[in-house]
């Protein structure tokens, strides 16, 4: 009775098998969260930044989805002054700068946004940790909703529409232009090129970032940005209620997954009987189905995988079992993705 078959290598195994994956991004592989709670106690404090939750932060199994926040080139929005000598932080100045490191070549002092008439002073954003969006977020699968009633505003990005995006110190750029996905496809309402006062944003998604043209979200979602000097102005709660009232977040995250294949050939005369006690007698050792003598039939469930110690390595579960027996041979294609 067989217990081992050895791989050939060379016709069993294929490795190496690359493939792109799209899957949604929040808590449980959603790709869509409708409700949102806060739990950021830096934005009790300075109303600048908010950590967003799925559940009200109370419940065990509220996790963290994306944290949200306003920056300013000046500071404005947030205590302190422009010579930093009275109390505050500055946290706006501060998430500008964090921003512009990583998004912005060397020696640009500002962002600018897609057919603006000048450099942004200021912006909103989101943000994705790694762990959540693991490899990036996916281009053309993702839509935000501020707002509601008569200010509610759709966004998405404009990667459907070119095929040869910009490429920075933060990876591709694309636009966040009005839109929407609603009929499974990014559908743009206004191109950046068209919108009055420059695009949106900008949207990252090999790091996870959108950013949001604070001018442009007065304008078009009435956020009411307070900018002055010196002063809690709590524009990220501002953001954030936009964001709530809008109660629609659909975002998908990309990622390629490495397989190796292990195609497991069972033959006709191999694997035809069992090693479960029911399948023989305790006395004698004879079949316990008459009918198996010179015809045995077993049903194959599971497949492990060994190494050259008979250290077990993994198991596939077959999602139906396979029936075997000497008129019966089957190819078992075990895929490990990594």
């Amino acid at each position: 009775m067989s217990v081992f078959t050895r791989f050939d290598f060379d016709n069993d195994v294929v490795e190496n098998q690359r493939t792109k994956v799209s899957s949604g991004l929040f808590s449980g592989g959603s790709g869509t969260l409708t409700s949102f709670f806060t739990g950021s106690n830096l934005g009790d404090v300075t109303g600048s930044y908010y950590a967003i939750h799925n559940k009200v932060t109370t419940d065990a199994t509220s996790e963290i989805q994306f944290d949200i926040g306003y920056a300013n080139h000046g500071g404005s929005g947030s205590a302190g002054n422009t010579t930093k000598l009275t109390t505050g932080g500055r946290q706006t100045a501060t998430m500008y700068r964090q921003f512009r490191n990583v998004l912005l070549s060397p020696g640009t002092e500002k962002f600018t946004f897609t057919s603006a008439p000048s450099a942004s002073n200021d912006f909103y954003f989101v943000a994705f940790n790694r762990a959540r969006m693991r490899e990036k977020l996916d281009p053309g699968n993702w839509e935000l909703v501020l707002g509601s009633g008569a200010a509610k505003r759709k966004y998405i990005d404009d990667s459907g529409a070119t095929n040869n995006p910009t490429v920075n110190e933060g990876g591709r750029v694309f636009n966040i232009v009005s839109g929407s996905l609603e009929t499974g496809v990014g559908v743009i309402k206004t191109a950046a090129a068209s919108q009055t006062g420059g695009a949106i944003g900008s949207f990252y998604p090999d790091l996870g970032i959108l950013l949001f043209n604070a001018s442009q979200l007065d304008t078009e979602c009435s956020i009411g940005t307070v900018r002055g000097a010196d002063a809690f102005a709590d524009n990220g709660k501002k953001f954030f209620q936009k964001i709530a009232d809008g109660a629609k977040f659909q975002v998908r995250r990309e990622e390629e997954i490495t397989s190796t294949n292990f195609f497991c050939r069972v033959n006709n005369k191999k694997y035809n009987f069992s090693s479960n006690p029911t399948f023989f007698t305790g006395s004698d050792g004879a079949l316990v189905q008459s009918t198996f003598f010179k015809d045995p039939k077993v049903y194959i469930t599971t497949v492990g995988l060994y190494n050259d110690d008979n250290e077990l390595l993994a198991i596939a579960k077959l999602s139906k079992p396979i029936l075997k027996s000497y008129s019966r041979e089957a190819i078992i294609k075990v895929k490990l993705d990594f």
